[in-house]
């Protein structure tokens, strides 16, 4: 136990007054334990459009919805009767590219409310005002943000999908994007908040997955003050390393893809049957460290000590036939897995760890199809000082990528672009969490351990980085849920299928930190199935997630049951 730890309260209440410090920092120190919010209900909706006033908003609707079921990405999701704003912030035509830019969104603000406040930070390159339902990644908690009683906001992060990543060449739209819209729409979203129900949200929260978790943990740093609660889903928090590898994984795949009209076919360099080989070699290295051959591999760390590509994957010796690997598959699979480098060998990015889901459909996607893509663009109009957007685009593009030269622009600024994409897209000291620390504050991480495209060692290794800056006390108020086998926010065999948000929210209000959080299989049966949980799992297997560094151990009893595992420490 650290020796600050071992002070008494009143010590240390004396020790603060004398330094003149405030005790919440000391990071082991006691730190505020926040109220409960209190329930209240909506006052009006069909005058809010007439008492909504903020600086730079216009509120172009107000809609009563009631109960029943609202359209989102072509399936009916229900919803309590709610008030329905929308609107847009900072409205304007770019000097640089002609094109209109402004801040889109929408509130959704249910009758009976909760008496909090819930950013839902939504992924990829935005553009959409995706409907503010507080839906949280993979197969998601049983209900929304918005049936628990939140009052809901969603934003397109300042720019129109229709202009996909060219909304890169105007500098404010690369700011928005990046940090500026969660800092410009919250206090306004409070504000409405304050106007709809006679008070402000006692509790607010943010989350998203993908890019909506590097939403989540910019505004960890760069909004401290105005969340009570964190929830980043595998946060792609270094998203411009992480598309400049996707690049690199690109020309590494192309060395072993078949080439069809003249260009390699990125798809045919591993096969479906392929992969699922190559899973199948890791869980026969791995499955049982947990203490349980059960087709997931729950200590993902000790599993890469364990897998070896080159010893435990059978090289080909005739035609490739989905049950081996020829030395050349090898030898790119390794190169991708090791990390993205440049020709001095200096790491652009961040290792993968090898993990059974590396089958998955969300794998090859993100791995052969989203690199010529989305990322291909996004790296050139966006992530990049100058953009490099007179370069022939797509496949070309990534192929085309001089990870000496090129790479060096997401770090790069100009008179015009006075912020680099890391310094716009990251967190300015992602370790440096003292400002939601000493409010009392809370943070939950998840991630993917088989996500394809930011990768869980990644996030691993800022969480390590977070300890060693709190002195090994980082869990007193943020922790990190690796979530096995599952792929980018949801898929892959895995139980991907879990309500982190009402543990932050017991967490934040009640002061129960999570010891582990149980994830449901979405096997055959389940409302949304992931069509990628084995056969040979109870449709509705449970396991406990754990707080890393802590690993779910089998200790008996029903194999499909996460009653029968703990969370430990792994040994060495």
């Amino acid at each position: 136990m650290d020796a600050r730890e071992k002070l008494s309260t009143g010590a240390v209440a004396l020790a603060c007054a004398t330094w003149l410090a405030g005790c919440a920092g000391i990071p082991g120190g006691p730190r505020p334990q926040l109220a409960p919010a209190q329930a209240g209900t909506l006052q009006s909706c069909g005058d809010l459009l007439q008492k909504a006033a903020f600086a730079g908003t216009v509120y172009t609707q107000v809609t009563a919805v009631p109960a029943g079921k609202v359209l989102v990405r072509s399936a009916g999701v229900d919803v309590p009767p709610h008030c329905l704003v929308q609107g847009r912030m900072h409205e304007r035509v770019s000097a640089v590219d002609g094109n209109r830019y402004a801040i889109g969104f929408e509130m959704r603000l249910p009758v009976e409310w909760n008496g909090r406040f819930f950013y839902q930070a939504n992924g990829g390159l935005d553009g959409a005002v995706v409907p503010a339902m507080g839906g949280i990644g993979g197969g998601g908690p049983a209900r929304t943000a918005l049936q628990m009683g939140f009052a809901v906001i969603s934003s397109d992060a300042g720019h129109a999908g229709s202009l996909g990543p060219r909304f890169g060449i105007d500098p404010q739209a690369r700011l928005d994007y990046g940090y500026n819209a969660v800092a410009q729409l919250t206090p306004m979203a409070k504000n409405l908040i304050a106007r709809a129900y006679g008070r402000g949200p006692d509790r607010s929260y943010i989350g998203g997955c993908s890019n909506g978790g590097r939403h989540a943990m910019v505004a960890a740093v760069r909004s401290a003050g105005e969340y009570d609660g964190v929830l980043a889903g595998d946060p792609g928090y270094n998203l411009p390393r992480a598309a400049v590898a996707q690049l690199y994984g690109a020309q590494q795949y192309a060395k072993v893809a078949n080439v069809t009209a003249g260009q390699p076919d990125l798809q045919s360099a591993f096969t479906p049957a392929e992969m699922k080989f190559v899973a199948e070699r890791v869980l026969a290295r791995c499955d049982a460290i947990d203490g349980l051959a059960d087709g997931i591999v729950a200590d993902v760390r000790a599993c890469q000590a364990q897998f070896d590509i080159e010893r435990d994957v059978p090289a080909c010796t005739g035609a490739r036939d989905g049950r081996c690997l020829t030395p050349a598959q090898k030898t790119v699979l390794a190169d991708v897995f090791a990390g993205a480098r440049n020709s001095a060998g200096k790491p652009l990015y961040s290792t993968f760890p090898f993990d059974a889901g590396v089958s998955g459909s969300n794998w090859r996607e993100w791995k052969f199809v989203s690199p010529q893509t989305r990322d291909a663009g996004a790296v050139g109009f966006i992530f990049t000082t100058p953009p490099l957007a007179d370069r022939p685009g797509g496949l070309a593009f990534a192929l085309g990528f001089d990870m000496d030269k090129d790479a060096l622009l997401i770090d790069a600024t100009s008179t015009l672009y006075r912020e680099s994409a890391m310094g716009f897209m990251s967190p300015p000291d992602a370790a440096n969490l003292s400002a939601l620390r000493d409010r009392g504050a809370k943070m939950i991480v998840y991630h993917g351990t088989s996500d394809p495209v930011f990768s869980s060692d990644d996030t691993a290794a800022w969480y390590e980085r977070l300890q060693a800056a709190n002195g090994g006390n980082a869990s007193g108020f943020a922790r990190y849920f690796p979530v096995p086998g599952m792929n980018h926010c949801e898929g892959g065999p895995a139980t991907d299928q879990f309500d982190m948000l009402s543990a932050l929210v017991d967490w934040v209000e009640q002061g129960q930190a999570p010891a582990q959080v149980v994830a449901t299989a979405r096997g055959a049966g389940a409302a949304a199935p992931n069509n990628e949980v084995p056969a040979d799992w109870s449709p509705r297997r449970t396991r406990p997630l754990c707080p890393y560094p802590q690993v779910a151990v089998y200790t008996g009893g029903d194999a499909e049951s996460a009653a029968s595992f703990a969370c430990r420490l792994r040994t060495p």
